[in-house]
């Protein structure tokens, strides 16, 4: 499973904020709820917020080996 805890991490030593995010960046809250529930999301918006954090994919996103990922 994709596990988008280090995005949390890093947004804390940032200089932004969820309300930045959505209000200056004009990232969903949609994408802010994904974010906090582990759900899947395009590589476009993982690129915007990598661009406005300045940091790289792993800084927002890891994978997690998990029973529930589905059968290849």
């Amino acid at each position: 499973m994709i596990d988008y805890s280090p995005f949390w991490e890093t947004l804390k030593k940032s200089n932004e904020t969820t309300y930045t995010l959505i209000m200056n960046h004009h990232i969903s809250s949609s994408i802010i709820d994904k974010l906090r529930k582990n759900k899947p999301m395009n590589t476009t918006t993982l690129n915007d917020l990598c661009r406005i954090l300045q940091c790289n994919l792993q800084d927002i996103a890891q994978y997690i080996p998990s029973e529930e990922d589905q059968i290849l």
